[in-house]
């Protein structure tokens, strides 16, 4: 009998383990499964949490455990740089003779010049073509001078001779030239003027009462941005003084600038600080991406000879030193590049079309090219709106650079 008793006290103590094990099952599963329905509700929390600019911060604690979990709620849109505007009907016209980059362009009543430009990173054009708005045929080519700057000019006209200013001296990212150049359109022959006290990259370039203003641009490194400001007496082709004069410096420097003058002002927009630079110690000077910061500011020079700030454009917009008109007192902006994407990093074309009231100091979204695009080349002809050249996107979802074009189109401006 002894040893029955015996075993008999090993089955309470089993009965007793395996109810507690039980119960501890039981308690762990309503847990998980507490935890399980509650956590979309958690994650749905983050996400506002994260794109609410009003909901509150998380706990420090909690923040820090779910930085790397919220990197794709962070992700933006390729095209979040894009501006609701009017559709606009573009019809495409004949091709430009070659692409080009960076190139210049003047309008000269029913002509469009154009000069210069890349080809591709390893190539540069040293000649000019012509657009006829009248017949909408291109022709007409010549040759530019063997020393002239073959990207990033300064250039503007009086009506018949085109002044060309300093830029960048072959492919790549090459030094910059201080040699200046006179183009008589009539004849076609080119001569020179007095070169500038240090060359400059994409110098905000006009005329204006009766003297040739050169600002701002890049220094001789490329990236760096500079202030000064000069000007050079000119009539007719000529410079009627031997060296350019110190004016008041620009209160931003930077290259690729839209520089104009409207009602008797000096009107210089947009433009960037920085830009590609030479790699050190490279034969080709290939170029390497440095920090750029893009802007939207406006600055006037009046009677005062004092800069002034007007308002600013819709959004940061650079390489548009060719891509404006000034149709019935209001500035025509097409195109361009903006601020860099936050997340890829990549440049962001521009697509839109601005309008920029002189009277009214207002600005306004008019239209979309039929793509985005940076360095276009503008005319304006019997109502139409004309762009040729530069670099576009990638497509319709990726505003980042790809290729160089050629191509010409139009649309009928609705001012």
């Amino acid at each position: 009998m002894a040893r029955p008793a015996a075993k008999a006290r090993p089955t309470k103590h089993l009965v007793a383990l395996a109810v507690v094990v039980i119960l501890g099952l039981v308690l762990v599963a309503d847990f998980l499964w507490a935890s399980s329905s509650s956590s979309p509700a958690i994650w749905s929390s983050r996400l506002i949490l994260r794109t609410s600019p009003t909901a509150p911060a998380l706990p420090a604690a909690k923040k820090k455990m779910n930085d790397k979990k919220s990197v794709g709620s962070m992700d933006i849109n390729a095209t979040f740089a894009d501006l609701p505007a009017p559709e606009l009907k573009w019809e495409e016209m004949s091709e430009a003779p070659v692409a080009r980059l960076d190139g210049a362009a003047i309008q000269i009543k029913n002509l469009l010049y154009v000069f210069a430009g890349y080809g591709t990173i390893n190539y540069v054009h040293s000649h000019v073509d012509v657009y006829n708005f009248s017949d909408n045929t291109w022709g007409g080519r010549f040759d530019m001078p063997k020393d002239m700057a073959h990207s990033h000019l300064g250039m503007v006209t009086d009506g018949r001779f085109i002044y060309a200013v300093t830029g960048q001296y072959g492919p790549q990212c090459r030094g910059p030239t201080a040699r200046n150049f006179v183009l008589d359109t009539e004849t076609k022959e080119w001569h020179d003027l007095p070169p500038l006290p240090v060359p400059r990259y994409a110098p905000a370039t006009q005329l204006w009462r009766g003297r040739l203003h050169v600002m701002g641009g890049s220094k001789e490194d490329r990236h760096e941005p500079g202030l000064e400001h000069w000007s050079l007496a000119v009539k007719d082709g000529q410079a009627l003084e031997k060296e350019w004069r110190s004016e008041i410096p620009i209160p931003r420097g930077g290259p690729h600038r839209a520089c104009v003058v409207a009602n008797d002002k000096l009107l210089v927009i947009g433009g960037q600080e920085g830009d590609f630079m030479a790699k050190p110690g490279s034969p080709i000077f290939k170029c390497v991406r440095r920090s750029e910061v893009v802007y939207s500011n406006v600055y006037m020079l009046d009677d005062e000879m004092a800069w002034k700030e007007l308002p600013s454009m819709p959004k940061p917009d650079s390489h548009i030193e060719f891509a404006w008109v000034n149709v019935n007192n209001s500035l025509i902006i097409a195109g361009g590049s903006t601020e860099k994407h936050p997340i890829t990093k990549k440049m962001v074309m521009v697509g839109e079309v601005f309008r920029f009231n002189l009277e009214t100091l207002e600005w306004t979204v008019i239209g979309r090219l039929p793509f985005r695009i940076k360095t276009t080349l503008l005319g304006y002809w019997d109502g139409w709106l004309y762009f040729t050249s530069g670099q576009r996107d990638k497509g319709p979802k990726d505003p980042s650079p790809k290729k160089v074009v050629g191509c010409t189109w139009r649309t009928k401006l609705p001012l």
